[in-house]
Parts: structure tokens; sequence; C-alpha cells
């Protein structure tokens, strides 16, 4: 099981490097035996980890269709995916503060270093890169706060791998503002207070609703712009 597992968490990797690198674009069909020739595996932990991206909304699943890569978001699916963030997560680190300990405390700190050590690039490893430590900060919140029925929630949402495919050929405008607001977050878990952590969760993910949306509108200002050419059409059909 352990081998299996790794293996499905290799190839829901490389699907998300394709998303992210823009050799995936919004529209396109996943086959999942074409999928699988082409990684070197069998179709089913191609299956497994397109249901994974599915449940996170990188890949939607259409009937007699198999899989496609969605459009990209507009303005207002970022502002009420945001908007439910705000209500989940903020509540999934007040339930993580009164069950944290050294270890988790240590682990959302490595994920932190590891987001400040990931190159500040527009290429797609340093993108991959912080993408990865980003979404394990807020992850290991929402595992640690033990309450199923808010982690389905959760997970439901995605929001992550869609936002950060805005990035691709420009690379993470707002790594300064989330690394610093992550160690707010941190600081106040260490404190112990609660309503202090729902209180620096809810100013983070409320921050990063407005960069979302800022970025969202320059990019569109910059799809319409005649000079802006192909390098804006492939920014935006690589969004997340």
């Amino acid at each position: 099981m352990p081998v299996r597992s790794t293996l499905v968490d290799q190839v829901y990797e490389r699907l998300m490097e394709l998303l992210l690198d823009g050799t995936l674009h919004s529209g396109d069909p996943i086959s999942i035996d074409g999928t699988a020739r082409h990684l070197g595996v069998s179709p089913t932990p191609v299956r497994e980890a397109l249901a994974r991206l599915e449940s996170t909304g990188n890949v939607v699943r259409v009937a007699m269709r198999g899989y496609r890569v969605p459009e990209m978001p507009g303005a207002k699916e970022i502002a009420d995916i945001m908007d439910a963030r705000l209500l989940i997560e903020s509540h999934l680190a007040e339930l993580a503060c009164t069950r944290a300990d050294s270890e988790f405390l240590a682990a959302l700190e490595t994920a932190i270093e590891d987001q400040a050590r990931a190159p500040h690039t527009a290429d797609v490893a340093a993108i991959t890169a912080y993408h990865r430590a980003d979404e394990r900060f807020h992850r290991l919140i929402a595992e640690h706060a033990d309450n199923d029925a808010l982690l389905r929630a959760y997970d439901a949402l995605g929001g992550h791998g869609q936002r950060f495919r805005l990035f691709v050929g420009v690379g993470v405008k707002d790594a300064e503002h989330a690394i610093a607001e992550h160690r707010t977050i941190l600081a106040a878990l260490r404190r112990g207070y609660a309503p202090e952590v729902y209180r620096t969760m809810h100013t983070h993910i409320n921050g990063v609703k407005a960069r979302a949306l800022a970025e969202h509108a320059q990019a569109e200002r910059g799809a319409q712009t005649p000079d802006s050419g192909l390098a804006h059409d492939a920014a935006l059909r690589s969004r997340s």
C-alpha cells in the first residue's frame, strides 16, 4: 500500500507540473490510458491522481468523456472560493490550535522555510516548489484540526493549484506577503490562544483574496492589450 500511495503521489505531482507549465491548457482532454503510457505507469494510479485533482478543482470530469482541464476561474469564482476559505480555514486553524503540539508546530515551520527557500523566479520548477510548500502549510492545519467534515469541505474548495497557474511566466507575486502572514499564524499557534489564531488566518485569507483578484484583473487587462500577444494568452491559459 505505501508503494502504491507513493506512485499515486508521483503521478499527481507530475500532472500538477503539466498544468502549471501550460502543457495542459484550459479545455484540453486528459486521457487516462494516454497519460499512463506517457508516464510509464498503469492506468490505476493515473485514475486515482485525477480523482484527487478533481476534488481540488484542478481537473473536471465530463460525463461519458473523461477528464479535462477546466477553464480559468473568473473574478466571481475566485471571490466565492476565497469567501468559503475564510469561513472554513479560519475555523480549522482555531480547532488546530487546541490540539497544537511540538511536532505539528515544527512541521509548519518547515513548510514556511521551504517557501522561503523556493526560488522566487518565473520558471515552473520554482513555482511548483513554492506551491507545494504553501499547500502543505494549509493542509497541515486542516488535517490537525481533526474534523473530517471540515477537511472534506476544505478539499472540495481547491483553489490552490488554480491560482498558481496564474504565475507561469511571471513568477509568484505575493511570496513576501504570504510568508510573513504564515509566520504570524505560526506565532499565534505557538501562543496557543485560539481566537487570535482564527483572526490571523482570517486576515491571511483576506489578503490572499485581495491579491488573487488583483492578479486576475491584471491578467485580464494584459489579455486585452494588443501588444501583449501570445505571452498574455499563455498566462491566462495557465493560471490557478
